[in-house]
């Protein structure tokens, strides 16, 4: 391949980067305006000043346009789970734990619209596929290891499971993570639901007129969840 052959490539996938990053930051502004429901490729190709037929050489359709921004979502969420992990390494688990939760909030409330495209409502006539899973598991597999790491050490206790819930821990950890007991994934099922319940009361309002010290409610009602889940303060 000559050296032409490899600029021209690379030229056009630099321009096709550039204009699916367009494409993509029009659709955020539709989302923060209309809400995901409303999304359209012929209003996202009109406001870039492209026909539609050009566009859908990108996203061939509106589902494939919300999978895009969802990964996306999904992607920047994760990543500010781990950063926040990351510095919190070498502090005790409940630490970590809390510092994960309050990077999820944070990240919420700078993104209020890509947090409700991706923990909202669902939009009408979408299913996400499959692609979306790897992504959407970022925040979870982060503070399953926060739990893990406790576990193999001296910091987690856990209550035994009902006789009536066994059988779904135990098909919960066979799922989730072979290598931690039942009980202890059948509350982290539970705190990852309070958890983006509570960053979801926040960003949509629902704390309005009722909690005020938002940041020190937040981590406090973080560090009962982790508390809930096993994880032990030092000393």
């Amino acid at each position: 391949m000559s050296s032409d052959t490899s600029a021209t490539r690379g030229a056009r996938a630099r321009a096709r980067e550039e204009v699916t990053a367009a494409i993509k930051g029009e659709a955020r502004k539709q989302l923060a305006a209309d809400g995901a429901a409303k999304l359209s490729l012929r209003a996202v190709a009109r406001e870039l000043g492209m026909v539609s037929s050009a566009l859908y050489r990108y996203f061939p359709s509106r589902d494939d346009l919300l999978t895009a921004l969802i990964i996306d979502a999904y992607d920047s969420l994760g990543a500010a789970a781990e950063a926040a992990h990351a510095e919190a390494a070498g502090h005790e688990p409940v630490r970590q734990w809390t510092a994960v939760c309050e990077a999820v909030r944070a990240w919420a409330l700078a993104q209020p619209h890509e947090y409700a495209l991706i923990y909202g409502s669902p939009v009408p006539g979408y299913s996400a596929p499959d692609t979306t899973v790897r992504a959407a598991a970022r925040v979870g597999l982060v503070l399953i290891g926060i739990v893990r790491d406790a576990h193999q050490g001296r910091g987690v206790a856990f209550e035994p499971l009902p006789a009536e819930l066994r059988t779904e821990g135990e098909r919960l950890a066979a799922d989730l993570a072979p290598d931690l007991p039942p009980a202890t994934i059948t509350a982290m099922v539970a705190a990852w639901a309070q958890l983006f319940g509570l960053v979801g009361f926040e960003v949509f309002g629902q704390f309005n007129r009722i909690v005020e010290a938002r940041p020190e409610f937040f981590s406090h009602a973080a560090a009962q969840l982790a508390h809930g889940v096993g994880l032990l303060r030092q000393g």
